[in-house]
């Protein structure tokens, strides 16, 4: 599969603040006084960044954000060759799992801040030395065309079935973070297992590169099931799209788009100040309205999604999961083989 680099997008937004002062770690950052400029490093979508940076805008005018995006598996290699060069240039990076961020912390590349907003995210979702955070829930669900189909599967077997025979649709692990989270979760669990994914290739599946693909060809009525994150298909749902969004009886693997800081970051106060905004109420305000589950306790979900207490969730120890990931991506290549594009 070749690599597709979505690019560098710069936003600078300016307005009048104050001078710019070094805060404690745990203090938090005041919105007077915080100036200069900050590299964020993402893999949401171009659209979902934008409206993030722009709301942070509304309250640290004078900090310049500049954001390069691209699918997580991407936005790791360049950071990666970045470390390899000396040059680390990001300074907050916001990507699709917590096994990316114990990578990073493994490789002693993130700063510890505890944040003051920390108080309202799940302690499951923080990392405890505080060198990463969960900012949003993003469940992995089945996505049906309601043209194609008229009885709704409740279970994820349908892939393996004959009625999804050369019409499912999933993402690559070697591209997304959220895939590579997903089959390294499922594929240790009894009720699927790596005979799950084989079944799943030997029925036909096609392998794109990103879970917006996924959701392309679903809502085209190209395929009639697939295998993407949740947020998409509610956002697609609710502009008319013929797409249902089904959370299967076995349950769903959920990442959590943690955020942290590098530890070489330039402007530590920006950092923190990002940081916390992000998983302020007004932070976790802006994921319910671009259309994600919230993680802060007490900000509702948006319309056609389930809150953290209401879904079943498949999980796995992080740290077995970052042990064994690149022997899962060696493994999911073998499996899928002809059929990725």
């Amino acid at each position: 599969m070749s690599a597709l680099l979505i690019g560098t997008m710069t936003m600078s937004l300016i307005a009048a603040c104050g001078a710019n002062e070094e805060s404690s770690s745990g203090a938090g950052a005041e919105t007077s006084g915080v100036s200069g400029s900050l590299s964020f490093y993402t893999s949401q979508p171009d659209q979902d960044a934008t409206a993030l940076v722009s709301a942070f805008n509304e309250e640290y005018p004078d900090v310049d954000v500049e954001v390069y995006r691209s699918g997580t598996e991407e936005v790791i290699s360049k950071v990666q060759a970045e470390k390899e060069a000396g040059n680390v240039q990001a300074d907050v990076m916001l990507v699709a799992d917590s096994v990316t961020f114990e990578s990073l912390k493994e490789q002693d590349m993130l700063m510890s801040y505890e944040s003051p907003e920390a108080g309202g995210i799940p302690d499951d979702f923080v990392d405890p030395d505080h060198q990463y955070y969960g900012t949003k829930i993003m469940s992995t669900i089945l996505a049906v065309n309601t043209d194609n189909v008229e009885e709704i599967p409740n279970s994820w077997k349908v892939l393996t079935e004959e009625a999804a025979a050369g019409e499912s649709i999933m993402p690559s692990l070697l591209y997304s973070g959220a895939a590579a989270y997903n089959v390294g979760v499922m594929s240790r669990k009894d009720e699927f297992g790596w005979d799950f994914f084989q079944n799943v290739s030997n029925n036909g599946v096609t392998v794109v590169q990103g879970n917006g693909g996924v959701l392309e060809s679903v809502a085209s009525g190209e395929k009639s099931y697939g295998m993407v994150v949740d947020f998409i298909v509610a956002r697609a749902a609710v502009e008319g799209s013929p797409v249902e969004l089904v959370y299967p009886d076995e349950g769903v693997p959920v990442i959590t788009e943690p955020i942290g800081i590098m530890k070489n970051t330039d402007n530590k106060e920006a950092a923190q100040a990002f940081v916390d905004f992000v998983l302020s109420e007004r932070g976790q305000e802006v994921s319910t309205e671009i259309g994600y589950t919230p993680i802060r306790e007490g900000v509702d979900a948006p319309e056609g999604l389930e809150t953290v207490d209401e879904l079943n969730i498949l999980s796995h120890d992080v740290q077995e999961l970052l042990e064994t990931r690149e022997q899962d991506k060696q493994q999911f290549a073998d499996i899928v083989g002809a059929a990725q594009e």
